[in-house]
């Protein structure tokens, strides 16, 4: 077993730097067969984090053979496709980095009890997250089900410093065959916006250290003011790395903590986000429920629309209220879109035009390439005011008041609205460059009316809150 070759199977952690599970098969001295499987769950993906994810996988392709290495691609289930590589490598153990969605939980579960039943030595590793699930607890043993509490018990935990970059890979003797990503055509879907978004991406693990290097000798020290103002670069933007694993949370912990002990007093609010993210799986572990249903199940019988034409002018970018347009035809121009702008948009959905908040949930997922399930289920419930933590349905965002504040300048709504705006930025025609042509719009068509009057929805949604 000394020298029979490692299958290391990689799924959203493409890198080399701090990579618990590559380092521990590297470890062994044994040769490494980097995998990537386009499984049952890449091919639920919507279309855009599909895409995005195939592009990660690439690039990290690239990076593995700089070091005399490659990423062999197989398509199919991945259990059946581990077995065939078992066969073809005479490969005695599997390693992969874990998951923590039920999704991927259910598929990495078959798989280990597969493996080892054909006596392969199955691994999981640590994966993507700063604390395990599992080990973070009340005092009275329970999980968090409020973020503040989960914040003031890990603040101070000790955490290991990051792992250095893996230099080589000891190949096998002969590689297995590979299939062409390309013909798996994972961009299909995008149709003609991935030539839109592929301007905005910014794939890699280079890509990502070279972000968190720039956020960090800067713009994390006026992090808490101008994180909220999506015109400006306030904000790390590595939301998109981390969903691929092409940077680890501990690289972006361990330079955050660096920053305040620097003096530079907002980077413990980017730590906070970091810990938002880890709330977000530590319920979706132990509530697996909050990405399919409601968090508090005394929402269920809340009169919330389904998907309709009024919710087809919200995907459009349409509704006549500008800041929420704006947020959204950034999503078509960029892949991302402002997190503020998240809060606006999703807020109005279903506050507004009372439309369930599981809608908004697959339009992300299907626009986004930093989707990522916890985190997008959990941002939409806690809109929605169904979920943990959440804000009050009450609270309803008022956004003319958003932009007023936030947009004072009108440069983040000129930049993507070019019916309205005369000086408007390049990224307003690319919006139109990008949407499903199917729509029939053009920036020739005059802007919208608003679709629901600010002061209806509010009075609305606040009587059918109270009516519930």
């Amino acid at each position: 077993m000394s020298d029979t070759p490692i299958l290391f199977w990689f799924r959203r952690d493409f890198r080399l730097a701090d990579h618990r599970g590559l380092s521990a098969a590297v470890a062994t001295g044994r040769p490494v067969i980097p995998v990537f499987i386009h499984d049952e769950v890449v091919e639920s993906h919507g279309a855009a984090p599909k895409w995005r994810l195939g592009l990660g996988a690439e690039v990290f392709d690239h990076a593995l053979r700089g070091i005399g290495s490659r990423l062999v691609f197989r398509r199919g289930s991945a259990l059946e496709v581990l077995r065939a590589l078992v066969t073809e490598t005479g490969a005695g153990a599997v390693y992969w980095s874990r998951a923590y969605d039920p999704q991927a939980v259910a598929r990495d579960t078959a798989v280990k009890a597969g493996m080892t039943d054909d006596g392969i030595d199955a691994q999981s590793h640590v994966g993507h997250l700063l604390f395990e699930p599992w080990s973070v607890e009340t005092k009275t043993g329970g999980f968090y089900k409020v973020y503040t509490p989960m914040w003031k018990a890990v603040r101070d935990r000790e955490l290991p410093e990051c792992l250095p970059a893996v230099k080589a890979l000891r190949a096998p003797g002969i590689w297995p065959e590979s299939e062409n990503i390309a013909d798996w055509q994972m961009g299909r879907e995008m149709q003609r916006g991935a030539a839109v978004v592929a301007r905005h991406a910014r794939v890699g693990e280079a890509e990502a250290r070279a972000r968190l290097e720039t956020f960090i000798a800067e713009p994390v020290q006026d992090y808490a003011t101008q994180r909220d103002i999506p015109s400006v670069r306030g904000t790390s933007g590595l939301s998109e790395n981390l969903t691929y694993g092409e940077i680890s949370p501990l690289a972006c912990w361990h330079a955050g903590w660096q920053a305040l002990h620097e003096g530079k007093g907002d980077a413990e609010v980017f730590l906070k986000e970091l810990v938002w993210r880890e709330f977000a799986y530590h319920l979706v572990w132990h509530t697996p429920h909050i990405l399919t249903e409601n968090w508090r199940r005394e929402w269920d019988s809340f009169p919330w629309s389904e998907d309709d034409e009024a919710a087809l002018r919200w995907k459009q970018g349409r509704t006549g209220i500008q800041l929420v347009d704006a947020a959204m035809r950034e999503m078509y121009v960029t892949g991302t879109m402002h997190n503020r702008g998240r809060m606006i948009v999703a807020s109005y959905l279903t506050k507004h035009m009372m439309t369930h908040w599981k809608v908004g949930r697959d339009w992300f997922e299907e626009c986004l390439i930093d989707w990522d399930p916890a985190s997008n289920a959990m941002g939409w419930q806690w809109a929605a005011g169904s979920g943990p933590d959440a804000a009050p349905y009450f609270r309803v965002f008022n956004p003319d008041t958003q932009a007023e504040k936030f947009d004072k300048t009108r440069e983040y709504r000129a930049k993507f609205i070019g019916e309205l705006f005369r000086h408007h930025g390049p990224e307003a025609k690319e919006y139109f460059a990008a949407i499903p042509e199917s729509w029939g719009l053009s920036i020739d068509r005059p802007y919208p009316k608003p679709l629901v009057p600010l002061d209806v929805g509010r009075d609305r949604a606040l009587a059918a809150y109270k009516a519930r």
